[in-house]
């Protein structure tokens, strides 16, 4: 039994009406049955029905939802236009749900077979509605397909070029033009286009850059980059052009490196973006920095501490006077957490200050002051002129040389709490910079009052995740991570069944969604501030926080994947 003679069995159709259906598949090549039954008014649900019956495939709504980037780009916007097929979704194993408007269609399976050669991913097929396919290819028109508007706007302003213009197309008057349409739509468009989606795609970054052939834009999402669009390389300097005259920076200057800044609304809402120039082989590539002040800061709660490391962070920040550090690479969250550490102090009673690099967020009742090396005012000269502001609480963004540790060293002395941030791989190993940075062992200890070390985990998507026991090498990574910590503290460890890895889904394409602080927190106390004076290596202070019951950050992360925050394979990564 055919298709239509399930519609005619079921009484969605008249069986009379099964030779014109068939006559007018036959003399269109554009039209498909579903065309030509919806005209008839026959409903989505039951051409559905009929072909799950017919095809012995389940169906699929999507319910107007829209599919993810990460979703989409399995399956080339070309190869679902020709062969009716769209990627709706990853199930929880891992399989590419496809939807698909006729299986009886040979190329198409054929053409699925190959992406999912290519993509190492197998996949299910659904049946879906003419109107969610269509929903769907509208999903790939989001940010390639309004760029691709307006680079044809672009091009037709350069074509549409006077007489005298076009002579000269490939000359000067080409760049002349280009620069002309500068501040015009086209280029406009585009450079607002990539920054309202890198802004509503929870981007940190945007990435610009011309690698020889084409134009790459990337966004880095949860610490990872990703290309999300590419453009043809005669439009690099008219895109670069356009951000530099947002930021205020020199449009002639391109063989030195530049920053600056502006600020967007974007949804409604406030964006600021961080720029910085770099001039590379092709040309200059551009970096922009997103920082949603409107967001505001997040409060220590927020940031994945235990309660033990709270509490601890807590009492450190209501000590008169002290020096506060945290230690991390670059993107690993130091800034965030000095600005919740900063929102808790009282700031209503005390005087407040801060010298940043840039001011990222706006905190009220703080006098927040940008650095600017560049006409001399630097950190080391910022911190004397904060120092004569009769301050309580300094936060000084960064100590980068031995200028500036010394100047945070002396204040903290002389009766000030000083919150700052310093380069190391772990919080032990603050004691040794400082002393690489000429700072006397005998100053260290009374003014440290408080070591943090932290990076940035990703976090499971909620109801995510596929169970793993543990066992095996993730037994041997548990057991040898915890082995030296006294009895006391490892005896207090719950240690679960299983542990969780990340597992796609429609929802969630790559299973995990934001990422969290993981931490190793230090209070000085009379036996680390003994071992600074007596010996100050980093094996031997690490010795004695150890049989304290300090948790390394490795440890932290280990806890927070017993409690399903975070997928097993991150404590891996550290």
């Amino acid at each position: 039994m055919g298709f239509l003679d399930i519609l005619s069995k079921k009484g969605f159709i008249e069986s009379e009406k099964i030779p014109f259906i068939e006559k007018e598949l036959m003399s269109s090549e554009e039209k498909t049955a579903d065309d030509i039954l919806l005209a008839m008014g026959v409903s989505s649900d039951d051409i559905l029905k009929a072909k799950e019956e017919y095809f012995n495939l389940p169906s699929k709504k999507l319910a107007g939802e829209s599919i993810s980037h990460n979703v989409l780009e399995k399956v080339p916007e070309k190869s679902a236009v020709y062969y009716k097929f769209v990627p709706i979704g990853i199930d929880i194993d891992g399989f590419l749900e496809i939807g698909i408007i006729d299986p009886d269609n040979i190329e198409a399976r054929d053409a699925l077979q190959f992406i999912s050669s290519k993509n190492n991913l197998p996949f299910k097929l659904f049946l879906i509605s003419l109107s969610d396919f269509n929903k769907v290819l509208e999903d790939y028109k989001g940010l390639s397909g309004e760029v691709t508007k307006a680079l044809t706007e672009l091009e037709s302003e350069i074509a549409n070029a006077g007489p005298e213009e076009k002579e000269e197309i490939s000359t000067d008057k080409r760049r002349k033009l280009e620069a002309k349409i500068i501040e015009e739509a086209p280029v406009t468009k585009i450079v607002a286009t990539i920054l309202r989606y890198a802004a509503e795609g929870r981007a940190s970054d945007v990435h610009i850059e011309h690698i020889g052939d084409k134009i790459r834009v990337r966004f880095r999402v949860d610490g990872v980059l990703h290309t999300s669009l590419v453009l043809p390389v005669n439009v690099h300097d008219a895109v670069v052009a356009r951000i530099k005259i947002l930021s205020n920076m020199k449009l002639d200057e391109k063989r030195k490196p530049q920053d600056g800044r502006f600020s967007a609304r974007i949804e409604g809402r406030k964006v600021d973006f961080r720029v910085s120039t770099f001039p590379a082989y092709y040309g200059e590539k551009v970096v922009m920095r997103i920082l949603e002040s409107e967001k505001g800061v997040k409060n220590l709660l927020e940031a994945g501490l235990s309660d033990k490391d709270l509490e601890t962070i807590r009492r450190a920040i209501k000590k008169p006077f002290g020096m506060i550090l945290i230690s991390g690479p670059t993107g690993s969250g130091k800034s965030t957490t000095l600005y919740s550490l900063l929102s808790e102090v009282d700031r209503e009673s005390k005087n407040v200050l801060s010298l940043e690099d840039p001011v990222e967020f706006s905190i009220d009742g703080v006098s927040q002051s940008q650095v600017r090396p560049e006409i001399g005012y630097t950190f080391a000269n910022g911190l004397r002129t904060a120092l004569r502001q009769d301050p309580d609480v300094i936060m000084v963004g960064e100590i980068r040389d031995k200028e500036t540790a010394a100047l945070a060293v002396q204040a903290a002395l002389t009766g000030h709490l000083v919150l700052s941030t310093i380069h190391t791989n772990n919080a032990v190993g603050i004691i040794p910079r400082l002393i690489e940075m000429d700072v006397d062992q005998y100053l260290i200890a009374p003014t440290l009052i408080l070591l943090v070390a932290q990076r940035l985990a990703k976090t499971l998507c909620p109801d995510s995740g596929e169970e793993v026991p543990i066992e095996g090498s993730i037994k041997s990574i548990i057991d040898k991570e915890f082995e030296n910590l006294p009895e006391s503290v490892r005896s207090k460890i719950v240690i679960p069944k299983n542990v969780y890895k990340a597992i796609p889904s429609a929802t969630c394409p790559t299973g995990t969604k934001g990422r969290i602080g993981v931490f190793e927190v230090i209070e000085m106390n009379k036996e680390i501030e003994m071992a600074i004076l007596e010996d100050p290596s980093g094996v031997n202070i690490e010795k004695i926080v150890r049989n304290q019951g300090v948790l390394t950050m490795k440890e932290d992360a280990i806890l927070k994947a017993f409690d399903k925050k975070i997928p097993f394979e991150e404590v891996v990564k550290l």
